[in-house]
């Protein structure tokens, strides 16, 4: 077997395969003698059909079947030999199998690229250093007694945060649309529940009082058949409610699983959940930082067939998301636009991880596993459920030692790279802005 290999733009190479006629013509002749044996034709017994016969009826098949399964097979021989490793399936074509002549095609495909040099010493880190002050662990609580919010009605008029009960009609163009009524519905002002011209409406707005106001659809609102016109909507004010929130006591603590309703307790888990939190928000934050830095230092091309395959991936976790059907999602309704730039991110970072690995000569810790396994048990009702699930069941075992890993090599990336700490406040980590 001869084989030559081109290199063509970027990650894509041209393999020509050539093939000594004789390993076609004896595969040929095995599997039709094979076929001999068990083939039924009439007027022979069954085994004794004559190899002509067989080949006169079976032969043409026969050879398509063979020229597909040596393509198949010296494809990954001319590979090892070559010593290449493809990035996607092959290309095959200018196959040529004239009987009597050496059979010949190329395949084209695209290769894994190679990192000469890795670097990890260049590459810079800040890690946000973060508190929780007595002014965040306050304002946690006056959250989560928002959350709990009830509600007094009033006669005075309605401002922001102040709910409406408001019946209402909308038209565009002088005629009702669909789902532009309703009735009783309870509004809160400011809290984004309807469009801003419609809550803006309510403002000051007293019970039994009708307004008339005209709300400006977006170009991009989610209902096609209202989506960029403005319609009018007459108002009548119901009900006004001020928010009441609940006191700091024994019952507000119940409410939080203290039976007893202790409120140093519930104090003391509350400050021990927005510390985890921290602590998540900050090792997401590190690891996206490290991420960053880990492509920006070191350039690397994503072969197009490992992206398109990202780019489906991607595409049906957006269509899970919106609870549809991903075998009914196709490029019509998510274009490949919407994801090339994360996928080829994905497969970049994919690749890196992968040579630092490699080349840092990472394995993997089963301590951390496990460990990892029993802060998730812990987090359950019947945790041994959750050890023995993992304990027993490879493939979600698997994923979590891929999280292991992956956490291991940004570990592994901080003690080399160029790392700076500032002071950062728990707003800007929770809110996202470090």
């Amino acid at each position: 077997m001869q084989v030559s290999i081109e290199t063509l733009e970027g990650l894509e190479r041209r393999m020509t395969v050539q093939i000594p006629s004789e390993r076609v013509s004896e595969a040929v002749e095995k599997k039709l003698k094979d076929l001999s044996k068990t083939v039924r034709i009439d007027g022979f017994r069954p085994g004794k059909v004559p190899l002509k016969v067989v080949q006169q009826k079976f032969g043409g098949h026969v050879r398509q079947e063979v020229i597909g399964d040596v393509i198949e097979s010296s494809y990954q021989e001319a590979l090892i030999q070559e010593k290449v490793r493809p990035a996607g399936a092959p290309s095959i074509d200018s196959v040529s199998t004239e009987e009597k002549e050496d059979m010949s095609y190329t395949a084209t495909f695209e290769v894994y690229p190679e990192v000469e040099t890795l670097e990890l010493e260049t590459i810079e880190v800040e890690k946000p250093k973060v508190e929780i002050s007595d002014k965040d662990f306050d304002a946690m609580l006056q959250k989560l007694r928002e959350q709990r919010k009830g509600w007094k009605e009033t006669k005075s008029a309605a401002k922001k945060g102040f709910q409406v009960m408001v019946d209402f009609e909308g038209r565009i163009d002088g005629e009702l649309f669909e789902g532009g009524a309703g009735k009783d519905m309870a509004v809160e002002i400011g809290a984004g529940q309807m469009l801003p011209e419609f809550e803006a409406g309510l403002e000051g707005v007293k019970a039994t009082e009708k307004r008339t106001v005209e709300v400006n659809f977006p170009d991009d609102y989610h209902g096609a058949d209202v989506a960029g016109k403005k319609a009018e909507f007459t108002l009548k004010a119901n009900k006004v409610s001020k928010p009441e929130l609940p006191e700091l006591d024994e019952e507000f603590a119940r409410g939080f699983g203290i039976e007893d309703g202790d409120l140093e307790k519930m104090r003391a888990d509350i400050r021990a959940n927005m510390e985890k939190e921290k602590n998540d928000r900050l090792k997401l934050n590190i690891k996206n930082k490290v991420m960053t830095g880990l492509l920006e230092c070191n350039e690397i091309i994503a072969p197009s067939a490992m992206v398109a395959d990202e780019i489906k991936n991607l595409r049906a976790q957006a269509a899970q998301r919106m609870g549809k059907d991903p075998e009914t999602i196709d490029e019509t309704s998510f274009p490949n636009e919407l994801f090339s730039a994360e996928a080829a991110r994905r497969v970049q970072l994919g690749l890196l991880i992968a040579e630092v690995i490699k080349s840092e000569k990472i394995e993997l810790n089963q301590e951390l596993v496990e460990s990892a396994i029993e802060e998730m048990a812990v987090a359950y009702e019947q945790p041994d459920q959750v050890r023995d699930y993992y304990r027993h069941n490879q493939q979600a075992r698997s994923g979590i030692e891929g999280m292991v890993l992956e956490d291991q090599v940004v570990a592994h990336i901080l003690d080399k790279a160029k790392v700076t700490e500032k002071e950062a406040s728990f707003d800007d980590l929770m809110n996202g802005n470090l």
